[in-house]
C-alpha cells in the first residue's frame, strides 16, 4: 500500500480497501488494489420526520448505552443506543459492537439488521454514510439529515461484526461463515435481551461481502426454530459475493461492462480490440452466451481464477489498470467517479496516510468514543488491518473463509424460508458487476427450480405518490414535486426479487437512496412491487 509524493500520481495508487471487495487477493481485495477512496454526495432538500420524545426502549438496563449527543452533529439524535455486546455472557472478551436506533413512526415490532463487507470492513459506515439518520458525506463540512433514512420505516440494528472489525473486541479465530454466523446469533440474542425484544420480525441486510454474511446468519437463526428470537422474515444484499466470484462475478462479465459503458472507459480502438480477443480467447464470450440465459441452459461448470497461472487472461485487472490512465481517480465501486477526490471523514480507503492537516477520523476521535460508549483503547479503522478470517495460505489469499458459495444452499434455503428475499445491483459497480450477479442467481436453484425463467424486464418507477415525502426543486421561482422516474428493473419469481440499479455504484443506500429506501420497503411488505 503506498501513497505517493505528488498528489496527483496518489490518485492511481490508492488501494479502496474491501468494504465493497469481495475477492480475497490481498489483505482485503486484489480487486480493489488499485480503486480510489469514493463517494457522492447528495443534496437533499426535504424534511425529515422528527424524532420522538418517547424512547420505547429506554430501561435501566439500557440506560448505560443511550447515546444523548454526538460530536459535530448539532441536531437532536433521538433514541439512540450504541456500545458493546458480549457474544457469549460467560466470556467478557469477545464482544460484537452495535448501534440500534428505533423507527421515527410509529412503534413496530420488527428490526432490520445492517451488515457492511470486508471481510472486516465496519457497519458504522452505513450507519454514517448510507442509510442512518443523518450523513456525513466524504467533501461535505458537516453531517446533514437524511431524509431516506430506513430509520423512518423500521427499527434498525448496524453491527460491526465479525470479531477483529471496528469496536469489537476479541481476536479472530474464525474460519468459516457458520463459525461467526453462530458469534452472531449468540450476540443478537444477548441483544435482545438487553433491549427487550422479543418475537419481533427480524430482516437481514448488507452489501458486498455481506452477500455471504447474510445468507449464513439468516440461515443461522432459521435453523434455530425459535421464532421468539429468530423470527426471519427476509434478507436483502447488495452487489453481493454469492457465487464463483473471481470468474463469474468479475472476469466474464468484465468486457460486456466496458463495452456498455464505452462512454467512462474511453478507450482506444486497438485496446477495445485487445479486450474483446481476450475475452474470445480466454472462453469468457462462450461461458457468457450460454448461460446468461433465461430460462437457465444448465448448470454452470465449476470454474475459479488463478492469478499466476491465468495472468494472461485477467481481464479484469487490465481494464482497471487502463481506465486509471485516462482517468487517476477512476473507482470500481463508482466507474463514473472524476477528480478531485473528497477527503472522507472515515478515512476510506483505510491505511494509506492521506489526511488533510489538522484532520481527524470520526469514530476515531476521543470524544465520539465517549459518545458513543465505545472503547477507548481501539484504534477504530473504516477496514480492518489484519485478516478476521484465519487459514490463508498467507500468499495471494490471506483470508480463510471456507465456506461454500451462498448460491450452493444457504441462500436457497434463505428463499425458500421467508419467500422474501431480495438481491440487487448497481450498474455503476465494477467491483461486483450486475450480469455477474446475474449469471450467479442462473448457476441457483430455489424452490423446484433453477435460476430465474424468464428474463429481467418490468421497469422501477420512483414516482412521486409512492414516497412518504417527495424532494421540492425550484422551477420559475415556484415549489415543484418530482418523482425520481425509471431507475431500474426488478423481476420476482419464486421468492426471490431481483433489483438492477441504474446509476449507482456499489454502496446503493449511498448513492442512490431513494430507490434503496424502496427497496426496503417492499423487503419490510409494505409495497407489493419495487
Amino acid at each position: 500500500m503506498l501513497l505517493k509524493n505528488s498528489f496527483s500520481t496518489a490518485l492511481v495508487a490508492l488501494v479502496a480497501l474491501a468494504d465493497n471487495a469481495c475477492a480475497k487477493h490481498g489483505p482485503f481485495g486484489q480487486r480493489a488494489r488499485d480503486s480510489i477512496a469514493k463517494r457522492s454526495t447528495e443534496t437533499q432538500r426535504s424534511a425529515p420526520k422528527k424524532p420522538s420524545t418517547d424512547f420505547r426502549f429506554l430501561s435501566n438496563d439500557t440506560k448505560p448505552y443511550r447515546v444523548h449527543s454526538l460530536p459535530d452533529v448539532h441536531f437532536d439524535v433521538g433514541e439512540m443506543y450504541s456500545g458493546l455486546v458480549l457474544i457469549d455472557k460467560e466470556d467478557d472478551s469477545r464482544g460484537l459492537f452495535f448501534v440500534f436506533q428505533p423507527t421515527l413512526g410509529a412503534p413496530v415490532d420488527e428490526i432490520t439488521i445492517w451488515l457492511n463487507g470486508g471481510p472486516g470492513c465496519s457497519s458504522l459506515e452505513g450507519f454514517f454514510q448510507e442509510n442512518g439518520r443523518f450523513l456525513w458525506q466524504p467533501g461535505t463540512f458537516a453531517p446533514v439529515e437524511n431524509p431516506y433514512s430506513w430509520v423512518n420505516l423500521t427499527n434498525v440494528l448496524w453491527v460491526e461484526q465479525p470479531v477483529g472489525t471496528g469496536f469489537a473486541i476479541g481476536k479472530p479465530t474464525a474460519t468459516t461463515q457458520e463459525e461467526t454466523a453462530e458469534d452472531f446469533i449468540k450476540f443478537f440474542k444477548n441483544f435482545q435481551e438487553l433491549f427487550g425484544i422479543k418475537n419481533f420480525k427480524i430482516y437481514v441486510t448488507g452489501e458486498s461481502y455481506a452477500g455471504r454474511y447474510v445468507p449464513y446468519i439468516s440461515a443461522a437463526m432459521l435453523d434455530q426454530n425459535n421464532t421468539a428470537h429468530y423470527d426471519l422474515k427476509g434478507a436483502l444484499v447488495y452487489d453481493p459475493c454469492i457465487g464463483q466470484h473471481d470468474y463469474v462475478q468479475e472476469e466474464v462479465p468484465a468486457v460486456p461492462f466496458v463495452q456498455a459503458n464505452a462512454n467512462l472507459f474511453n478507450f482506444n480502438a486497438t485496446f477495445m480490440a485487445e479486450l474483446e480477443s481476450l475475452h474470445e480467447t480466454c472462453g469468457y464470450k462462450n461461458f457468457f452466451d450460454e448461460y446468461l440465459v433465461f430460462p437457465p441452459s444448465g448448470i454452470q461448470p465449476q470454474k475459479s481464477f488463478n492469478y499466476t497461472t491465468d495472468a494472461k487472461c485477467d481481464v479484469f485487472d487490465l481494464i482497471n489498470n487502463e481506465a486509471m490512465v485516462g482517468n487517476s481517480c477512476f473507482d470500481v465501486y463508482e466507474i463514473n467517479l472524476m477528480c478531485p477526490l473528497a477527503w472522507d471523514v472515515l478515512a476510506f480507503p483505510t491505511g494509506l496516510g492521506y489526511q488533510p492537516a489538522g484532520a481527524t477520523v470520526y469514530f476515531d476521535r476521543a470524544d465520539v468514543k465517549r459518545a458513543m460508549h465505545a472503547p477507548a483503547n481501539i484504534t477504530w479503522s473504516s477496514c480492518s488491518n489484519g485478516p478476521v478470517y484465519l487459514g490463508g495460505d498467507g500468499g495471494p489469499e490471506q483470508e480463510g473463509d471456507f465456506s461454500a458459495n451462498p448460491i450452493e444452499h444457504v441462500l436457497p434455503q434463505v428463499i425458500e424460508g421467508t419467500n422474501r428475499v431480495l438481491v440487487s445491483n448497481g450498474d455503476f459497480d465494477m467491483i461486483i458487476l450486475t450480469n455477474g450477479t446475474l449469471l450467479a442467481i442462473q448457476n441457483m436453484t430455489w424452490n423446484g427450480d433453477l435460476g430465474f425463467q424468464s428474463a429481467p424486464t418490468t421497469p422501477i418507477n420512483i414516482t412521486l405518490p409512492d414516497l412518504t415525502w417527495g424532494e421540492v426543486f425550484e422551477e420559475n421561482g415556484m415549489p415543484m414535486n418530482q418523482g425520481q422516474g425509471i431507475m431500474g428493473v426488478q423481476h420476482y419469481e419464486r421468492g426471490l426479487m431481483w433489483a438492477q440499479t441504474f446509476q449507482s455504484g456499489h454502496m446503493q443506500p449511498q448513492y442512490q437512496p431513494r430507490v434503496s429506501y424502496r427497496h426496503l420497503q417492499w423487503l419490510l411488505g409494505r409495497v407489493d412491487k419495487l
